[in-house]
């Protein structure tokens, strides 16, 4: 039994011990009552006690009892600090994911696996899963670290032109030093730039745009911002169902109120507008929601939304005074015909007063797109028509924060001030990017059909992003099982995927679904031909599955 998993029951002892678990000072025995454990807890670290032999058990109680003495002693024990954290989860890096990495460290140590290696489908990480990263954002970024690579010819005048417009805005010259806590001035400007040239010319402004390390910093930010009890009650913030679990972790930890809303599975996960307003009505009988989050296009469902679709969206929230927060960072990532990219800004100016008047907080990311630069932890928020005090409260917020990362913050200036035609990187970075969305194109199609090509499965059209999100139907022995292991199905049958292949996916129930459907998200990164092996391996377990609990 692994310390971490001992000392996790440790920290759990107060809030056990009138089930039946006793911690006595300088013991070296624990007497644990049989009292049974409720469903949620009867997985992970607690069902890998449950499993162990009574030699094994005995063991691990000595030393568990051990460690809790040592906890006794410390000032900050589970039972004393923020309970708001406790209820966090992340299911994208969650026990799922713990165990991958168990098996890949006993892979390497030379254990007997029916697989060679683990596939990560979990996270949408571009570059661990094989995709090159793009010439001129990894030129201009090497410039910027390591200024005497300005002497090296190879490198194309336009890379070492915006590096030096970079290096010019930083202090010293150097990014190593702090940028203002907003953002170096000159990427600022650049991605106000940006978003005017993306949404036909309707104007940006730069003081607007606030640099974040990744969309999720900026997220973070804007939220906490808006963390205030209105009329006693918590602050709400409405999140799809199926989510990003980035939002209700964030929801938890901020202790503020989630408010799901149910995408419509069977209209390709779009947004119905009658159920925004059954989940709101239900929402104000107990707290103020403040914030209507929009992703698109999805995840991890991977739709993208109709322009009519974001025009009643907006509708809705300008009629129940919401906050938008537009999450947009897959806006580069649209792969089925018909579907195309719509900013809620462009569509909400297009549509004039009152609409254009409203707050809208959109996110951009250098993590996704054709970039995948994902560690190096880049992106921007677009702040519109937030009150000017308001703003300023903001930048008193983010000041505290010092700055993000300069690294990413020169990342991003690459996405946002790209080669023009006629500079010398111009031809390779549009082949190179053209080259990575339609690879990407092409798996998402092959993800979709083959899912749908296996019994039980159905899986919507993946119109963009870089996730199916298929519903599987399981065999009532499968959910009995599943029960009897104490685990939600999809859960169960994600572990079981997980042993026998070595693919590693995230469970339906880490995002949120409907109440009796089972779902799970997989990315399509994986490169061409491990993609087709891994949908093999899929369609074979999942055979064997069924043939176990039919």
């Amino acid at each position: 039994m692994a310390l971490s998993h001992m000392l996790t029951l440790c920290q759990r002892s107060a809030a056990v011990s009138s089930r039946g678990l006793l911690l006595r000072p300088g013991s070296v025995h624990v007497r644990l009552a049989a009292a049974p454990v409720p469903e949620q807890q009867q997985h992970g670290p607690a069902a890998a006690v449950a499993a162990e032999s009574p030699i094994n058990q005995q063991q691990s109680r000595t030393f568990l009892t051990m460690a809790c003495v040592q906890q006794q002693q410390r000032c900050v024990s589970v039972d004393n600090i923020n309970p708001a954290i406790k209820s966090m989860e992340y299911a994208v890096r969650g026990p799922l994911v713990i165990r991958a990495g168990v098996i890949e460290k006993e892979l390497e140590e030379g254990a007997k696996k029916p697989f060679k290696e683990v596939i990560r489908a979990n996270i949408g990480d571009c570059h661990a899963m094989g995709q090159p990263p793009i010439t001129f954002i990894r030129q201009v970024l090497g410039l910027v670290s390591y200024p005497p690579l300005f002497n090296d010819p190879s490198i194309p005048a336009d890379a070492k032109q915006r590096a030096r417009a970079i290096l010019d805005g930083c202090k010293g010259g150097s990014v190593g030093s702090y940028s203002d806590s907003a953002g170096i001035e000159v990427i600022r400007r650049h991605a106000a730039e940006y978003i005017q040239r993306r949404d036909g010319g309707i104007p940006a402004d730069w003081q607007n745009i606030i640099l974040s390390a990744g969309a999720s910093g900026g997220i973070k930010v804007l939220m906490a911002l808006l963390r205030c009890p209105i009329d006693g009650k918590k602050p709400g913030v409405m999140i799809p169902i199926p989510q990003y679990p980035l939002y209700s972790a964030t929801i938890a930890e901020f202790d503020m109120e989630q408010i799901g809303y149910y995408l419509d599975e069977a209209n390709k996960w779009g947004l119905d507008i009658a159920e925004l307003e059954r989940s709101l009505k239900e929402a104000r009988k107990t707290s103020a929601p403040r914030i209507l989050v929009v992703i698109n296009p999805g995840n991890p469902t991977g739709q993208v939304l109709s322009r009519s679709n974001i025009e009643d969206i907006i509708k809705f929230a300008q009629r129940e005074r919401l906050v938008l927060f537009a999450d947009e960072v897959y806006q580069d990532n649209v792969y089925e015909s018909g579907s195309q990219f719509h900013s809620f800004k462009k569509v909400m100016m297009e549509m004039g007063e009152p609409y254009s008047k409203m707050e809208l907080c959109s996110f951009m990311s250098c993590s996704k797109g054709y970039m995948g630069e994902c560690g190096i932890r880049g992106g921007y928020a677009e702040i519109v028509n937030l009150c000017p005090d308001v703003r300023t409260m903001l930048l008193k917020c983010i000041s505290a924060q010092l700055c993000p990362t300069t690294a990413g913050q020169a990342v991003l200036d690459c996405v946002v001030n790209p080669p023009r035609k006629g500079e010398p990187s111009y031809e390779q970075f549009e082949k190179e990017k053209a080259s990575v969305l339609e690879s990407l194109r092409e798996r998402a199609e092959l993800v979709a059909r083959t899912f749908n090509s296996i019994e039980g499965f159905s899986c919507n059209p993946v119109q963009g992003a870089m996730y199916a999100f298929p519903q599987i139907r399981l065999p009532a022995k499968a959910l009995e099982a599943a029960k009897k292991d104490g685990k939600p199905a999809d859960t169960f049958y994600a572990f079981q995927l997980l042993e026998e292949t070595g693919i590693c996916i995230v469970p339906g129930s880490g995002f949120g679904q409907r109440p009796g459907t089972y779902h799970f998200r997989t990315t399509i990164l994986p490169q061409p031909e491990k993609l087709k092996e891994m949908l093999g391996l899929f369609k074979s377990f999942h055979e064997k599955f069924l043939q176990k609990y039919k």
